[in-house]
């Protein structure tokens, strides 16, 4: 037995020796491996990539370690490659959908990641391929997108090149390339409205679409930004509906009833309000008032303040409520009295202190909302 042992580790030394086992090691060079990530909208944004540092090479870093355009790597298929845009594997970057470069569209996947450096400007080049090690084996005709940005100058130097998201909007963020003195950025544009819809679409078919409250999310979404009202409104028909127990909630019929309204019906929307208010609480009837008065509908809040009133009497929200809907009809004498009744019941000192700044308004003849 102890032959057969000794003959097998030498058969493995053997083997060994004519192997390559590569282990987990450092990036050579000193570089640093990295990844930063950013979500735009719904869209993931990834890039990955190798760190190089200057070094002391400041002022030789572009244009001399960094070529200008293409240049023959000496391995490889490439004849003629533009720089890596980091150090040894190439850099990639992954979208999770559709986004725009530079108003450019380009579609959701992993690309490879090329610069073609330039004094004035640069060409950045997103490649289909992304699995190949470097720049070595770079072919110009899987390019998926070209874009051409200015390089900018930076007043520090940046030691180690990094990734930068910057300048974020809902739906837009700037990616800067930041080494040395220098700093090459481009923007990215995702359609939020779009990939949101989509995504309301994907998991009101899912159990998530099996309670009234997600029918009604995506419904109110769309109510706030003006957009797909029409299926905006099927998708409140089902949050109103009693399939999913939502047939008894304020905010499902209201909801319904601003859409009805955005649509031009009217005579809908009325009746659906009404309906909404009989499951109205206190709150709800209150911020119902804050939305008329907000449309300019002041009339129509103050009755509304007044209903509240009578279902909930000498309580501090509806009292609150007549000293904004008086107030808004210039009725301050009136305001003033109920904004007395409602002092010595603020529920805290927050509230307390509001309704004192009221009255001191209404005593000069200002409107308090």
């Amino acid at each position: 037995m102890k032959k057969n042992l000794t003959a097998l580790f030498g058969i493995l030394l053997s083997a060994i020796s004519f192997a390559q086992i590569p282990l987990t090691v450092a990036p050579s060079g000193g570089n640093k491996k990295a990844s930063v990530s950013e979500r735009i909208g719904l869209t993931d944004v990834v890039i990955t990539y190798d760190r190089p540092a200057v070094k002391g090479r400041e002022g030789k870093v572009w244009g001399e370690l960094v070529p200008v355009g293409f240049t023959d790597p000496g391995f490889g298929s490439s004849k003629s490659a533009p720089w890596r845009a980091g150090a040894n594997e190439n850099t990639t970057i992954k979208f999770t959908s559709d986004v725009k470069i530079q108003g450019q569209t380009l579609p959701a996947g992993k690309y490879g990641f090329f610069i073609s450096y330039g004094k004035e400007e640069c060409t950045l080049i997103f490649s289909k391929n992304s699995t190949s090690w470097g720049h070595y084996f770079y072919n110009e005709a899987e390019d998926a997108l070209r874009v051409i940005v200015k390089p900018q100058a930076l007043d520090k130097s940046v030691e180690w090149l990094k990734y930068e998201f910057m300048n974020e909007t809902e739906n837009t963020a700037t990616v800067a390339l930041q080494w040395e003195k220098l700093s090459i950025p481009f923007t990215i544009e995702v359609d939020y409205v779009k990939d949101q819809l989509e995504s309301f679409r994907k998991e009101l078919r899912t159990e998530n679409g099996f309670i009234w409250q997600s029918w009604d999310q995506a419904a109110a979404w769309c109510l706030q930004r003006n957009v797909n009202l029409n299926e905006a409104l099927l998708w409140a028909d089902t949050a109103s509906s009693a399939i999913f127990g939502g047939d008894k909630a304020f905010i499902a019929w209201s909801n319904k009833a601003q859409l009805q309204e955005k649509l031009g019906k009217n005579e809908e929307a009325a009746a659906t309000m009404k309906t909404a208010m009989t499951f109205a609480n206190m709150n709800e009837i209150h911020q119902y008032g804050r939305r008329l008065l907000q449309q300019k509908k002041t009339k129509e809040a103050l009755e509304i303040f007044k209903l509240n009133f009578s279902k909930h009497p000498n309580q501090f929200t509806p009292l609150v409520g007549l000293v904004r809907g008086y107030s808004a009809m210039v009725d301050y004498k009136n305001a003033l009295k109920y904004a007395n009744l409602a002092l010595p019941l603020a529920p805290n000192e927050l509230n307390k202190t509001s309704v004192a700044a009221m009255i001191e308004k209404l005593k000069e003849g200002k409107d308090v909302n």
